[in-house]
């Protein structure tokens, strides 16, 4: 029986990729805030699959303790791991940080990733053939890294915050690649579409009624924003497949700032220094 880990997943497309696996009679496993929704989460899960094998963990992606005690919790209980799906994410509406003192999009969208993958790479390794899914967003196309205003503190655009996190998810996937080439273990990133989470609804509602009325009709459903990381996460088809991009379950071209590897490397090691790696 095959395992999962993805963090985010009491609502949105995370809940829905946790279903979508269940479904295949996997054990899976997903990551909550509060114990209280993880375990609803769970049993409805469970009611709608009937696979019992549904766990949760509790953990605080905002803060590298939580995220540490969470990877060591999974560890005690999971002998190996078949498949991470890095999918929890966060657009806050105006600067925040998170337990560390980092700004919440560096925090949640690319740290924790980082920071949870390097602790669970021994795990994966052991589990070969394995897989890591990195959900990123097509907005990673408007991103630019700024080290020298890398956490927004000078000026600060939710946006262009966003995109710089969900472009560095990229450049984390494609260096990660290279440096698991031969060794059994993919990792992909993908676009899942815009998908109507509240997170979304969010910034809808702020948008003048006729534009929001045209890019509501333009949402998809967590169910099919969830196709992508479950088709990464189990398919044949995509069995040795490392270091690519992907939108609607197909290899698409990311953004030419993706390929800057003096980049991906200078983030790699500020990425390792913050986390404490």
């Amino acid at each position: 029986m095959k395992t999962f880990l993805i963090t985010g997943g009491t609502s949105g497309i995370g809940r829905e990729t946790v279903r979508q696996l269940a479904l295949t009679g996997a054990t899976v496993v997903f990551t909550a805030r509060d114990a209280d929704k993880g375990e609803a989460t769970k049993k409805d899960i469970i009611d709608e699959t009937g696979n019992k094998a549904v766990e949760y963990l509790v953990c605080d992606l905002a803060s590298f303790s939580s995220i540490r005690a969470c990877a060591e919790e999974f560890k005690k209980r999971y002998a190996h791991l078949d498949g991470l799906i890095n999918n929890a994410g966060v657009l806050p509406q105006e600067r925040q940080e998170s337990k560390d003192g980092i700004e919440l999009n560096l925090a949640v969208n690319y740290l924790a990733p980082f920071l949870l993958t390097n602790l669970l790479l021994p795990l994966l390794k052991r589990s070969v053939p394995a897989r890591i899914v990195n959900v990123s967003s097509s907005l990673h196309t408007e991103g630019q890294i700024d080290f020298a205003d890398l956490q927004s503190e000078k000026s600060f655009d939710k946006y262009r915050a966003y995109a710089q996190s969900k472009l560095a998810l990229i450049l984390f996937t494609k260096k990660l690649a290279k440096e698991l080439a031969g060794t059994g273990v993919t990792v992909n990133a993908l676009h899942p579409g815009v998908i109507g989470t509240e997170m979304t609804m969010q910034n809808v509602r702020k948008m003048n009624p006729i534009a929001a009325f045209f890019f509501k009709r333009t949402l998809i459903s967590p169910k099919q924003g969830a196709e992508t990381s479950v088709y990464l996460a189990t398919d044949p088809a995509v069995e040795g497949v490392t270091g690519e991009y992907f939108i609607g379950k197909k290899e698409a071209e990311p953004a030419p700032q993706t390929s800057d590897a003096a980049t991906a490397n200078r983030l790699w090691e500020v990425a390792a220094k913050r986390v404490g790696l």
